[in-house]
């Protein structure tokens, strides 16, 4: 349990220190910005196709503010989720959301590790919403190419 608790911490002070993809996306995107009206945190992310024959997603972002734990998941998905097609995103995103609600070993072994780190979070019931907020946002936003 201690093993898991020290790579939440770096894993959350890393990426919310230091967010990847935290930049505005311009061209060809879909958007879609939540909130979450409990602490305020709000994400928008915005996603591109690769151009690619898969349909892939070529390039992400996010921008926004919140806790430490919303902005390191918003991170840690921008990584994890680049390169997939909206279809695998959406696997990854219900596995991720799985992890942290029950804190289960729901992801499979080719997902990203930094994605485990957020199993921690089934322990602070009232941050799931910010571990969750921007694959939600992720979520909303695929579903507008559909």
């Amino acid at each position: 349990m201690n093993d898991l608790r020290d790579l939440y911490q770096r894993t959350v002070l890393d990426h919310s220190r230091r967010p990847r993809n935290f930049r505005a996306l311009s061209g060809d995107v879909w958007t879609a910005e939540l909130r979450n009206v409990t602490c305020g945190d709000r994400i928008l992310v915005a996603w591109s196709l690769d151009g690619g024959a898969r349909g892939a997603i070529g390039d992400i972002a996010f921008q926004g503010n919140g806790c430490a734990i919303s902005m390191a998941s918003a991170s840690v998905m921008t990584e994890s989720v680049k390169g997939l097609s909206p279809a695998e995103a959406e696997g990854l995103r219900t596995r991720f959301t799985a992890l942290v609600n029950d804190g289960g070993t729901h992801l499979s072994t080719g997902d990203p590790s930094d994605l485990l780190a957020f199993g921690a979070v089934v322990r602070f019931p009232v941050r799931i919403p910010c571990a969750t907020l921007a694959w939600l946002a992720l979520h909303a936003a695929l579903e507008k190419r559909v």
